[in-house]
């Protein structure tokens, strides 16, 4: 008697669950609130080996400082006015640290003045740094004469921080601000608004920088468009607007 072949099944695999119990069921997209639509891009299962920006999509900024995530973080400055800033908040957060944010602005003045004088010819934005404890703040210079930075302020100075970083590895982890949606230290494009985040990362990376960097909070309102955690941004994103599929 032959024995008789069995038939196999091959059964999909379970999609993954995120939450515990009927959360997954529970915990739905809201149609009203701020949210983002993440998309993926490449391989997880692979090593790429071109460097790339990490977006912190979701992320906490200010908790990822303190809670020692960073050792260094991006920002602007200015010498007038920096209440508003990061750069504020951050002092705030860091009782360790010799700097107020009255020093601070002053020392940016202070500096400005010293610049004035003994490198006129110097191409701005400067980088000055505020060393807190446990963050070091590279924070880029608003240029004398405006009251905004430009994409190629962001380019140059990425330049600078991306050489003050070479080599240093007690200097990394690293974080940037978006510089979006700014109070004390705006952005503008050549035509007086705000450029769009994936101008920002393009004068950032050209410049140079491969570290974290953080959405502003304003992009989580944007539940139509997709959005990718790493730039460059997939090749699928310039044939679209080419008009392919």
């Amino acid at each position: 008697m032959s024995d008789t072949p069995t038939s196999h099944k091959k059964t999909a695999p379970s999609a993954a669950r995120i939450y515990e119990g009927d959360g997954d069921r529970l915990v739905e997209v809201p149609v009203a609130g701020p949210k983002v639509t993440l998309l993926p891009s490449g391989d997880p299962r692979t090593c790429s080996a071109t460097s790339r920006i990490r977006l912190m999509w979701g992320q906490h900024l200010l908790d990822d400082l303190v809670d020692g995530h960073y050792r260094t973080l991006v920002c602007g400055v200015n010498d007038t006015d920096n209440t508003h800033g990061i750069l504020s908040e951050i002092l705030k957060l860091v009782p360790t640290s010799q700097w107020t944010l009255a020093s601070a602005t002053s020392y940016a003045k202070m500096f400005r003045t010293a610049v004035s004088v003994h490198a006129k010819e110097d191409r701005e934005p400067y980088i000055l740094k505020f060393d807190l404890d446990r963050i070091l703040v590279l924070a880029l210079l608003r240029p004398t004469g405006r009251d905004h930075f430009s994409l190629e302020d962001i380019y140059r100075g990425f330049r600078t921080v991306t050489q003050m970083l070479s080599g240093r590895a007690d200097r990394a982890p690293v974080a940037t601000i978006s510089f979006l949606g700014a109070k004390s230290n705006r952005l503008r494009d050549h035509d007086g608004n705000e450029p769009s985040i994936e101008a920002v990362l393009k004068a950032m990376y050209e410049g140079g920088y491969r570290g974290d960097y953080y959405p502003p909070v304003s992009a989580w309102e944007m539940p139509r468009t997709g959005v990718f955690a790493r730039y460059p941004f997939p090749a699928g994103v310039d044939r679209m607007r080419e008009g392919s599929s």
